[in-house]
């Protein structure tokens, strides 16, 4: 099987390794973008396979990044899901509105984030 890539964008740099570490034990390849117009620029130079993503970004937030993502013909398939501290009441469904394919709460559940992940990637393949 081939290695599984994800495209990681976040711009805090604790957050980005703690993911990485995690999804590279798992077998992921990670490929991080600080911000959000690095995201939009890796994501049309890389090929992922999932894209996890912070809402607060410089640049451009996670919304407006989200909506030019779905865009983008040979992302059209690849889920994105929100990688979020916002966790108040409607900040779920606010992402889902924007075309996030769903949603992961910060902080994150270390132990949780290898399943949740590997269920996104199983939706992408139905």
């Amino acid at each position: 099987m081939t290695q599984q890539t994800i495209l990681y964008i976040e711009d805090n740099p604790e957050n980005r390794l703690l993911v990485k570490r995690i999804l590279e034990v798992e077998g992921y390849k990670v490929v991080e973008a600080t911000s959000g117009l690095a995201g939009l620029s890796a994501a049309k130079t890389t090929q992922p396979d999932l894209i996890l993503m912070d809402i607060n970004l410089p640049e451009l937030d996670g919304y407006e990044l989200t909506k030019q993502l779905k865009q983008l013909k040979h992302l059209d398939t690849v889920p994105i899901i929100a990688m979020t501290a916002n966790v108040m009441k409607g900040d779920r469904e606010k992402t889902l509105a924007a075309g996030c394919d769903g949603y992961i709460q910060k902080p994150i559940d270390v132990d949780e984030l290898p399943a949740q992940v590997a269920h996104y990637l199983q939706a992408k393949k139905k």
